[in-house]
């Protein structure tokens, strides 16, 4: 396959629910990828249709990946002195983007110093553990945290129930500097970096993480992860926590079964969005190219779609989008919940830069492609302040955007829970106030929807009227269009379409439970 070569790992395998045969587990060797894993199945179908109930201006919608890798969790105390590419160190907490730094990589039988830059900061409070070495060096992470000791990457503490991921212990040195750090110098272990005590603090402390160009960093002389999760399928359906980041279902074959399912004589050409469920451009898509096939199905038998997305990485098929749009009717939309830099690190810091999402936006409307803006979710507390909202409508519409959109928070069932206790640990000053918002149920009070619907109306440049060629009646639906319809039924915070199950002819499948973190949302 065109992926194979891009792969650690390709010989666990394991049974989905409603997949009849088992799905190839693969690994990739890529910082962002690290601790992922990605399940190759064969679907029987790629067209998923809309629930009923749902008020999307579209029936039709694809998913070629379950499950989004945009979001991400946080780690170490900030005061953590970070080795800098000049030799000095830096508090964790006042790294910039940008900044020079260490981090390792391992060229031929060593793995050496390098250097790097960070591509990310952000900060969040968790549950916190201390790690004592032998030498008195202290390092305060949480549980989930990884550092590269002589027997490999190793969490700081061990998850609770059955099984068990590797974690420290005493018996571990871990690998670092001994304040003689040079670039293409090997790394070592020593006695003095042996793990003394790994002790729970008992209280939630204000964490901070990166992400590097190697996917690692020195943290206090020895080396840290700067991605990580809990990589687990101990049940038969994942979790609905971090399993929804951090195992990806990959429909492999999605682009051959559209083309079949477009060419049956019972289609009748309607509109299939994507994006509206999980990203098809999340970072994995770079990997397994699937949309380039998708994209090439809908030229070739003409039907019209739309697409949604956190990610410029469409840009790359920017000529098939142009060759479809010669076709048919095609539009884009770009979500962007917010410009401000606090506000985006604390709720999808694992997304593209909003700016490069704008510029994605403009560059699609240079090019002759309808683009929107969707600004989703607007979170009362968190994004919706007018110094927040009107310097983004103003870059959207700079950008050309045909349409803005704004769309509330929704929290329906588990993901209320997942999302009120990032609440707790990010922003306790707000959680009586959601609680009192989200009291009657997974919508806010009519009132605040109209509030925050408000802040975007009547923005963005009056769009052209598109009619779909085919056998829909219906305009292609923009940002806007799409919030209009959408009320109340809008978004479902982080839920999957139809409780994540696949429709198509003579197949039954159980839901496959993936649920996203707390800033990952879909329209249905």
């Amino acid at each position: 396959m065109r992926w194979d070569n891009l792969t650690i790992t390709a010989d666990e395998a394991t049974r989905l629910p409603g997949y009849r045969d088992d799905a190839v587990v693969r690994r990739f060797d890529a910082p962002e990828a690290l601790d992922m894993r990605f399940y190759e199945v064969h679907s029987r179908s790629a067209l998923n249709r809309v629930p009923p109930q749902s008020r999307m201006p579209f029936r039709w919608t694809i998913n070629p990946y379950r499950g989004c890798s945009h979001a991400c969790v946080y780690c170490m105390d900030g005061a953590t002195p970070i080795l800098m590419a000049d030799g000095s160190t830096r508090p964790l907490a006042e790294l910039q983007v940008g900044d020079r730094i260490y981090g390792t990589e391992r060229i031929g039988r060593y793995r050496r110093y390098v250097e790097t830059e960070v591509r990310a900061h952000w900060s969040t409070v968790k549950p916190a553990y201390r790690v004592t070495l032998a030498d008195g060096t202290e390092l305060v992470a949480s549980a989930d945290h990884r550092f590269l000791t002589g027997r490999g990457w190793k969490f700081v503490s061990d998850e609770p129930g059955p099984g068990q991921r590797p974690h420290l212990t005493t018996n571990d040195e871990l690998l670092g500097s001994d304040g003689d750090a040079a670039f293409g110098a090997a790394l070592k272990t020593g006695g003095a970096r042996r793990v003394v005590s790994v002790e729970a603090l008992g209280l939630e402390l204000p964490l901070y993480d990166i992400t590097t160009g190697t996917g690692d960093f020195i943290a206090n002389g020895v080396v840290s992860h700067n991605c990580f999760a809990r990589p687990t399928h101990r049940y038969l359906d994942f979790g609905p926590g971090r399993d929804f980041e951090r195992e990806i279902v990959v429909k492999v074959n999605a682009p051959e079964v559209l083309r079949i399912e477009l060419a049956r004589p019972g289609w009748r050409g309607e509109h299939v969005a994507l994006g509206t469920n999980t990203d098809p451009y999340q970072w994995v898509e770079g990997r397994y190219k699937l949309m380039p096939g998708i994209w090439e199905a809908m030229r070739d038998f003409r039907n019209p779609c739309s697409v949604l997305t956190k990610s410029p990485l469409l840009l790359r098929d920017l000529p098939l989008m142009k060759e479809i749009a010669a076709v048919t009717d095609f539009t884009a939309s770009l979500s962007i919940p917010t410009l401000d830099e606090k506000a985006w690190r604390a709720t999808e810091p694992h997304t593209p830069h909003p700016r490069a999402r704008l510029e994605a936006v403009a560059e699609l409307n240079r090019q002759g492609i309808p683009t929107g803006v969707l600004i989703a979710p607007l979170m009362p507390g968190i994004n919706d302040q007018p110094h927040q909202v009107e310097p983004l409508l103003a870059a959207a519409e700079e950008a050309g955007a045909t349409s803005i959109g704004g769309l509330a928070l929704h929290l329906r069932g588990d993901v209320r829970g997942v999302f009120m206790d990032w609440l707790r640990g990010s922003r306790p000053d707000l959680v009586e106030r959601y609680e009192r918002l989200y009291a009657r149920g997974a919508y806010a009070p009519r009132e605040e929807r109209a509030r925050l619907a408000g802040l975007v109306r009547g923005r963005g440049r009056a769009a052209p009227t598109f009619r779909l060629r085919g056998r829909s009646p219906r305009a292609l639906p923009g940002a806007a269009e799409v919030a209009r319809e959408a009320e109340p039924q809008q978004l479902a915070f982080g839920t999957t379409a139809n409780g994540g199950r696949d429709h198509g002819p003579s197949v039954t499948r159980r839901p496959l439970r993936l649920r996203a973190p707390a800033v990952q949302q879909s329209l249905f």
